[in-house]
């Protein structure tokens, strides 16, 4: 039997998942630049980029939430079908 969704339509939490992954990516860049000075023995970089490290774990919170958001969609969907 043929699923009547298209490949490319658009679930509730596409964009959160997206989002995530731009911030996760962000916040890996920065974790790789504030460590990499500590790893090459030169002087650390301020307590700021630290926090921008942090992103990687926001991005990945943001990203599960944007796939918890599209299995209840599909739930709410799945319940309405039957």
């Amino acid at each position: 039997m043929r699923d009547k969704t298209q490949a490319n339509s658009a679930e509730p939490g596409d964009r959160l998942v997206r989002t995530g992954g731009i911030v996760f990516f962000v916040g890996a860049v920065a974790t790789l630049v504030t460590v990499a000075p500590l790893l090459l023995g030169k002087s650390p970089f301020p307590a700021y980029m630290f926090g921008l490290s942090m992103l990687m774990g926001v991005g990945f919170l943001i990203a599960a939430a944007g796939v918890l958001r599209t299995m209840a969609a599909q739930r709410r969907r799945a319940r309405s079908v039957q």
